[in-house]
């Protein structure tokens, strides 16, 4: 890709996030289970479309506690960090909708972004299963790595690969919500500077 091409991508990013005077950088974790490879074949505990938010993440960080599958799977635990004691005492997602919300109004004319399109989805789904509106409904949202695959022309990576070939440095617990916004964070700053 010319520098002229990647010049023009990066203005139409910014001309995207020229109306919006905060971007929130979120992360979700959700529930999950996996069949490790020396596993004994097994069902899983958890299937993909019942997956629920267990961590949302800003600066603004709560767990979620989950309604279909509320015993985190022993896979979960230990992709995420997250302990069962953390969401057995958490709010349901329409109270911590509610906190969320609340922590939105203080920054008003926002939009979102996300490493892929993996949390505007899980929201809908989660906002399916409580019979509410997605907790960042009305709010524009970014796929930050389609921003940086178009700047640096190449196939779409992790998140920890993404930091480290930009040379910053990795923030926290991979699969940690505060976490990975961090970095996300520190990926668009790197982006747009």
């Amino acid at each position: 890709m010319s520098i002229e091409a990647k010049l023009l991508h990066l203005q139409a990013i910014q001309n995207l996030l020229a109306p919006y005077r905060y971007l929130y950088c979120v992360d979700l974790e959700a529930t999950c289970d996996e069949v490790g490879e020396s596993e004994s074949p097994r069902r899983l505990a958890v299937l993909p479309d019942q997956m629920e938010t267990i961590e949302i993440v800003d600066e603004f960080q709560r767990f979620v506690r989950p309604q279909i599958n509320p015993v985190l799977t022993d896979f979960c635990k230990q992709l995420t960090s997250i302990q069962q004691a953390d969401v057995d005492g958490a709010g349901t997602y329409v109270e911590v909708g509610q906190e969320l919300a609340a922590f939105i109004a203080r920054y008003p004319n926002a939009a979102w972004a996300s490493w892929g399109d993996y949390d505007a989805r899980q929201l809908e789904r989660d906002a399916g299963f409580a019979a509410c509106p997605s907790l960042l409904e009305g709010l524009p949202h970014f796929n930050a790595r389609k921003w940086h695959a178009g700047l640096y022309d190449n196939r779409t990576k992790g998140l920890m690969q993404t930091v480290e070939s930009l040379g910053l440095e990795w923030q926290g617990t991979y699969h940690r919500g505060i976490d990975d916004a961090r970095n996300v964070a520190s990926i668009v700053i790197e982006m747009l500077g």
